[in-house]
């Protein structure tokens, strides 16, 4: 049997660009009027709108349950990863829904545990569960165990996409690369990063699971105030990680993103793990990280902003006029670039295969 071509191949991780376009964007049911944003590359929440100039923003993401992070980090985790996508509309969650399929090996402990910390986190959030289906079923696995949706409501013009982004808008990013990265494989192989970069920073990187959030940021980017005087807007940085989400962006906008990739901070903890797992620490999973695009006369406002709430926030580069994602070389030349696959999932599954911990 020949060997499949690269398009028949199931790829790790979400789907590539060419399966969304060939798959999903075609298959999207009835075409409705209300609908103000719909799915689209970089579009992690739709826009539907309400009656008197109401807007509900809607963003939908799986959940996970790591074994070697445990329950109720898990759960933790696995809120904050849907709330960071909905936050970075400038608008807050009010409602989620969630459908867990446990794996059967899940005891009774650790589901309540799990279910209790998703209620709390939400609790702590502001936000109502408000439906859902729970239940264990042959074929369920780890780590992905089902899905959640958020809700939030707004007013029209008061919410932010990354179709947004306009031309002289500068580009900021919150903390650094590859933040979940390097938290998930410290701790999911324990013993393999400690021996590789020592004790201390390998606690250093397990403990980034904390920063595996983005409403903080996101809540505090808003003040600077919306729309085409401040934050044209926001996105938080996933699988394909800080060039990716740069990349979708520039999609999703229709404007060239200039970027010096050499301003894109990494800690000396993930630029370690990365390169023990063979990643690069600019294209693989991030979420932690906020891009923020910004007319240019808030970008001061806009720093002090987010500094005081003590968060690091450092300038990348500028949104123009073309489209596409421009990395500038150490020649000072822009050059076209566009990510590939993030290889965490192939590093993940060649680490696990080869049992290591």
């Amino acid at each position: 049997m020949p060997p499949r071509s690269r398009e028949s191949r199931q790829t790790l991780g979400k789907a590539a660009p060419g399966v969304m376009d060939r798959s999903v964007y075609p298959n999207l049911g009835e075409k409705r009027e209300a609908v103000l944003v719909g799915p689209g590359r970089g579009l992690d929440n739709a826009a539907i709108s309400l009656p008197d100039g109401g807007v509900m923003i809607l963003t939908v993401d799986p959940v996970s349950m790591i074994p070697a992070v445990g329950a109720r980090t898990s759960a933790w985790l696995s809120v904050h990863l849907i709330a960071s996508d909905i936050t970075a509309s400038g608008v807050d969650p009010e409602f989620a829904a969630f459908s867990y399929n446990f794996p059967p090996e899940v005891s009774a402990a650790q589901r309540d545990a799990y279910l209790r910390s998703v209620g709390d986190e939400c609790k702590r959030l502001g936000i109502a569960i408000v439906g859902g289906n729970t239940g264990s079923y042959p074929g369920s696995g780890f780590t992905v165990i089902g899905a959640g949706t958020m809700l939030g409501t707004s007013q029209e013009g008061a919410f932010v996409t990354p179709a947004m982004a306009m031309p002289g808008d500068s580009i900021l990013m919150t903390k650094h690369a590859a933040i979940e990265a390097t938290a998930s494989l410290a701790s999911s192989f324990p013993g393999l990063v400690a021996g590789e970069v020592g004790d201390s920073a390998a606690a250093r990187a397990r403990a980034m699971l904390k920063l595996c959030t983005t409403v903080g940021d996101a809540q505090a980017a808003r003040r600077v105030g919306l729309g085409t005087e401040g934050i044209t807007s926001m996105h938080d940085a996933t699988e394909g990680g800080i060039l990716g989400a740069l990349d979708e962006m520039s999609s999703a906008s229709g404007r060239a993103f200039a970027v010096d990739p050499g301003k894109i901070p990494v800690s000396s903890e993930a630029a370690s793990v990365c390169s023990l797992f063979g990643l690069n620490p600019l294209e693989t999973m991030s979420e932690g990280a906020l891009l923020i695009t910004c007319r240019p006369q808030r970008v001061e406002e806009l720093l002090k902003t987010m500094r005081r709430g003590g968060g690091p926030v450092t300038l990348i580069g500028s949104v123009g006029r073309g489209h596409g994602l421009l990395l500038s070389g150490r020649d000072g030349r822009a050059r076209a670039f566009r990510p590939g696959p993030d290889g965490y999932w192939g590093a993940y599954e060649r680490a696990s295969s080869s049992g290591s911990a």
